[in-house]
């Protein structure tokens, strides 16, 4: 199941590798979106996400190899830890949205210029089926790794204790945050602006929605493992708080930059200032969560190799 997870992982990721790819070239050709009076801007965006797909095919395939476990540990874990915060979460928003009719797709904003759809179709496959595949090889993969922090059932050892200060940091930056995502899912309009309020459509709300559960969740999953209740398989709290603590962090810092520099008439739903600290306080979130979920991980793990 790993090996064949993670190859289909690279090859879906790579049929968005090439949208990309020609995107690039056709910018370097003079043709740009019409919103981006400055090309380069559109050419700089592409080519990080081609980078950053590239990054994602190499994961796939590495996590598909029977000796992935000579890949050193600590960019393997970094790489995975970001491509599952960006892309699993995204596979329930991804099928509500094809219920509801959202858009439930991963694009970037071209400031409604017509894409074709053979490119929609490749973009389509290439998220949905890398988040399918990291879903599938990942945990495998982790717990062919490290069976120490994977295997058992929560409260077969003693609790690691991780501090009042810190589950209550972790605590009220969830709550922030999910309050706030649970308030736009609902249709409030605290913190938007008003010139910009009609980008907070049914896409935008089913998207904070989607992003208030998985914080709730990865909150309560280091609840869980740090105090041994309740039973549960020990794979099951702490892939869901690895995910979510990627899933705060990723999407926070790919968005962050977009926020403060804002190209190509980049506008947000949210006030700027509302965008800078909602932000900010998800990649603290997601340090301090992923900061919890090794703590509790490491006095049982079998060493990092």
């Amino acid at each position: 199941m790993r090996v064949v997870a993670g190859y289909g992982a690279a090859l879906s990721l790579s049929l968005y590798l090439l949208v990309k790819v020609l995107w690039v070239v056709a910018a370097l050709l003079g043709s740009t979106p019409s919103a981006f009076t400055d090309g380069a801007d559109w050419v700089l965006l592409n080519a990080v996400t081609v980078a950053m797909s590239v990054v994602g095919v190499v994961l796939g395939l590495v996590l598909a190899q029977r000796r992935a476990r000579r890949v050193p540990a600590p960019p393997l874990v970094f790489f995975a830890w970001m491509a599952a915060g960006f892309l699993i979460p995204m596979i329930p928003y991804m099928l509500f949205g094809a219920v509801l009719g959202g858009g439930g797709g991963g694009g970037d904003p071209g400031g409604g210029d017509a894409v074709p759809s053979w490119e929609m179709a490749f973009i389509g496959i290439g998220f949905g089926g890398m988040a399918l595949g990291l879903a599938i090889a990942l945990p495998i993969y982790i717990r062919e790794r490290w069976p120490a922090a994977f295997l058992g059932r929560v409260g077969d050892h003693r609790p690691v204790p991780l501090g009042r200060s810190h589950l209550r940091a972790l605590y009220i930056l969830v709550a922030a945050l999910a309050l706030l995502w649970a308030h736009w899912a609902a249709g409030g309009t605290l913190g938007l602006a008003p010139a910009h309020r009609d980008l907070m459509n049914a896409d935008g709300r089913l998207l904070a929605g989607n992003s208030a559960l998985w914080a709730v969740m990865g909150a309560a999953a280091i609840r869980t493992v740090a105090t041994g209740r309740p039973r549960m398989p020990r794979w099951i709290p702490m892939a869901v708080a690895f995910t979510s603590s990627g899933s705060l962090f990723a999407w926070a810092a790919w968005k962050l930059p977009w926020a403060l520099l804002r190209p190509g008439r980049y506008a947000g739903a949210e006030y700027p200032a509302v965008s800078v600290v909602q932000y900010g306080l998800s990649i603290t979130a997601g340090i301090v969560m992923l900061a919890a979920l090794l703590k509790v991980a490491r006095p049982r793990r079998s060493g990092v190799r």
